[in-house]
C-alpha cells in the first residue's frame, strides 16, 4: 500500500506526546517552529475526561481495574501491560513486562509526579565506582534546564542540601500526615534520612493553574490542572500557539531516509481504519518511550542501515535498564482507632527518604530511595481485604466495627533503586511476530546481577526494620535469595531507560550530547532511550529537562539553517 502524504510538511515531526514529546512540542512551538505530533493513542483532556470526583459507589465495579485501566477503572491512564493487537515477546527464561500508554500525554497520565533531579554523581558514576559508563554531559550542563522546568511545571519540596539529591526551585511542601509523622520518628531513630517529598503538584497557583485542593485523587487526572501532565501543561499551550498539529491514533511504523542520508519523515498507520500515511519533515524527534523508540529505529531499515536506522554501532535496543523495586507493608497498632479528620493531602506521599548511606560500607554499588504509603485512602474495590491478618474480621456488626478500627492502621515502603546496565538486558525485533498492523514487535531479554539483588535485599531489611521500629509487624516473611529477595521483574516499575544511549563515541552509542543521532544529523531522541545510566531517582524530571535542552538546540539549528 502506498502511504498518503500530509499536504503541508512540518518543520519537525515528533513521535509521542508524553514527557519528552510534550516538552519538545512546547519548546519548539514557542520558538515559532511548525510541529506535528504523532500520538498512537486517542484524545484525552484531564479537565473534562477525568473521573476525579467520582465516588466508587457510583460504579457497580467500585473502582476495580479493567483491561485498559489495570490500576483501577477511574485511573487517568489508558493502556496497560497487555494491549489487544499489540503483543511483545520475552525470551525463554526471562521475566519482563512492558507497560504502554495509549492516549495524549502518554505515561505522564500514570506517573506519580515524583520529581527528582539526577545528581552530579549520577552523570559520572563510573568515575566513582568503575561500573557502567559516564554520561558525556555533566549535572552543570543540565541544571539550567531543571530550573526552567521547575518554574514552568512547579514542584513542592524543601531545601535539604544533600549533595547527590540536588534541591529544586521548590513550592512549599504539605505537612506530613499522621502515619508519616510516625515514619519520620522511626527513620530518625534508625538514622535514615527522611525529608518532605518532591512532587510536581502545585501548593501555590501558577498562571492558569490552581493550587491543589487536596482531594488525594491525582492518579485519576486532575480537573484543575494542579498536578502535572503533558496533556494540559505542555501540549495544550503548544496548540494555542497555532504552530502545532496533533494527530491522534497514529501508530508510527518507520522513519524514512532520503537519498541525502537525512531522515525525510515518518510513515504511520491510522489505527482507526488501518490506512497508511507519510509526513515529510526537516527534523524528526522520537519520544515514544525508550523501548518504543528502539523498536521504531530497529524497524526503519534501508540499504544504508540494514540493521536499523542510526544503528551503525549495533547498540540500538541495548543496555536497557529499569528501576529496581520491592515493597513491604505492615500492621501498626498505634494507628488503630483513628480520630476522624481530613488528611487526604495530595495524591502521593508527603515524605520520602533519599539515599543516605556510603557504598564503601555495603556489599552493593549505587543506591535507592524510599517511597512511603499508607493511611486512610478512599475505600473502593478490595477495601479491607486481609483484615483477618490484623486479628480482626468475623461477621455482621463486629466486622463493620473492626473495619473502622483497623482503617488505615498500616504503613508501607517501596524501594526504587539504580540498576547498572548490562549486556544481558536488551530488546530486539522478533523475527516471527507482528502486531495487528503488520509491524514487527519487540522481543525482550532481561537479567539482573548481584548488584541489583543485594540492593533489593537491603531494601527489604530496611523496610522491615522501620516497621518494627514503629511498633508494627511486617506482612509476610523476608523473601529468600532463590526468590531474588522480592525484586520486581524488569519493566514492572515502568522506568525503562536506554536503547539509544548517549555517548561521545559513535562506535558505542547512538546519540551525542544533544540527543542527536551520530549518523543521521536531523534525527533526535527525546525520551528515556538516550540515558547512559539509571539513578536512584525517578527519570521523568530528567527526561523533560533533556528534552528542553535538545529542543533548544534544534530550534537554534533550524533558525541558522544548519539542520
Amino acid at each position: 500500500m502506498r502511504p498518503s502524504k500530509q499536504s503541508s510538511p512540518a518543520d519537525v515531526v515528533i513521535v509521542g506526546s508524553g514527557a519528552g514529546g510534550g516538552m519538545a512540542a512546547y519548546v519548539l512551538t514557542k520558538a515559532g517552529i511548525n510541529v506535528t505530533v504523532l500520538e498512537a493513542g486517542g484524545p484525552w483532556d484531564n479537565t473534562t475526561d477525568s473521573a476525579m470526583f467520582t465516588w466508587p459507589y457510583d460504579s457497580p465495579r467500585r473502582g476495580a481495574s479493567t483491561k485498559e485501566r489495570p490500576f483501577g477503572e477511574f485511573d487517568g491512564c489508558i493502556g496497560g501491560w497487555d494491549i489487544p493487537g499489540e503483543p511483545y515477546t520475552v525470551a525463554p527464561g526471562n521475566r519482563f513486562r512492558w507497560w504502554r500508554a495509549r492516549m495524549v500525554g502518554g505515561r505522564t497520565n500514570h506517573w506519580g509526579r515524583i520529581s527528582l533531579r539526577f545528581g552530579p554523581r549520577d552523570f559520572k558514576a563510573k568515575t566513582f565506582d568503575g561500573l557502567g559508563d559516564d554520561w558525556p554531559i555533566s549535572y552543570d550542563q543540565v541544571s539550567p534546564y531543571y530550573d526552567k522546568l521547575e518554574q514552568l511545571v512547579g514542584v513542592f519540596g524543601s531545601k535539604a542540601n544533600i549533595p547527590n539529591a540536588p534541591d529544586s526551585i521548590f513550592l512549599p511542601p504539605p505537612k506530613p500526615r499522621c502515619y508519616e509523622l510516625l515514619v519520620q520518628q522511626a527513620a530518625r531513630r534508625l538514622n535514615v534520612t527522611c525529608v518532605p517529598s518532591r512532587l510536581s503538584i502545585l501548593t501555590r497557583p501558577l498562571p492558569g493553574r490552581a493550587a491543589c485542593h487536596y482531594c488525594g485523587q491525582c492518579n485519576r487526572g486532575c480537573k484543575t490542572n494542579s498536578n502535572f501532565s503533558s496533556t494540559n501543561v505542555l501540549v495544550a499551550p503548544a496548540l494555542k500557539t497555532g504552530k502545532l498539529t496533533l494527530v491522534t491514533n497514529a501508530m508510527a511504523r518507520e522513519v524514512t531516509l532520503g537519498k541525502d542520508g537525512r531522515a525525510s519523515g515518518v510513515t504511520y498507520v491510522d489505527t482507526k481504519d488501518g490506512s497508511e500515511h507519510h509526513i515529510d519533515s526537516r527534523v524528526v524527534v522520537l519520544a515514544a518511550s525508550a523501548c518504543e523508540t528502539s523498536r521504531l529505529l530497529l524497524n526503519s531499515k534501508s540499504p544504508s542501515f540494514p540493521n536499523g536506522l542510526a544503528n551503525g554501532s549495533g547498540t540500538v535496543g541495548k543496555y536497557l535498564t529499569d528501576t529496581t523495586g520491592t515493597d513491604v507493608g505492615g500492621f501498626v497498632p498505634k494507628l488503630m482507632d483513628p480520630v476522624p479528620h481530613n488528611h487526604d493531602g495530595v495524591g502521593g506521599m508527603h515524605v520520602y527518604m533519599p539515599w543516605w548511606l556510603d557504598n564503601k560500607k555495603l556489599d552493593f554499588p549505587r543506591g535507592y530511595h524510599i517511597e512511603v504509603w499508607g493511611g486512610t485512602g478512599l475505600p473502593e474495590a478490595g477495601f479491607g481485604g486481609g483484615i483477618q491478618e490484623q486479628q480482626g474480621g468475623g461477621y455482621g456488626k463486629q466486622l463493620k466495627n473492626d473495619y473502622r478500627r483497623y482503617y488505615g492502621a498500616y504503613v508501607g515502603f517501596s524501594g526504587r533503586g539504580e540498576m547498572i546496565p548490562n549486556d544481558g538486558s536488551y530488546c530486539e525485533v522478533d523475527p516471527r511476530v507482528v502486531d495487528k498492523w503488520g509491524i514487527p514487535v519487540l522481543r525482550f531479554h532481561w537479567q539482573f546481577t548481584d548488584h541489583e539483588y543485594l540492593q533489593v535485599k537491603h531494601m527489604q531489611e530496611t523496610f522491615r526494620a522501620l516497621i518494627t521500629e514503629m511498633g508494627g509487624t511486617p506482612w509476610g516473611n523476608m523473601p529468600s535469595k532463590e526468590d531474588g529477595y522480592g525484586i520486581a521483574p524488569g519493566g514492572v516499575i515502568i522506568h525503562e531507560l536506554g536503547g539509544a544511549r548517549m555517548g561521545a563515541d559513535p562506535k558505542t552509542s547512538v546519540v551525542n550530547s544533544n540527543c542527536q543521532t551520530h549518523e543521521v544529523k536531523n534525527l533526535f531522541v527525546a525520551d528515556g532511550a538516550p540515558f547512559t545510566s539509571q539513578a536512584d531517582k525517578n527519570p521523568t524530571w530528567t527526561i523533560m529537562a533533556l528534552s528542553w535542552r535538545t529542543s533548544e538546540y534544534i530550534a537554534t539549528q533550524l533558525k541558522a539553517r544548519t539542520l
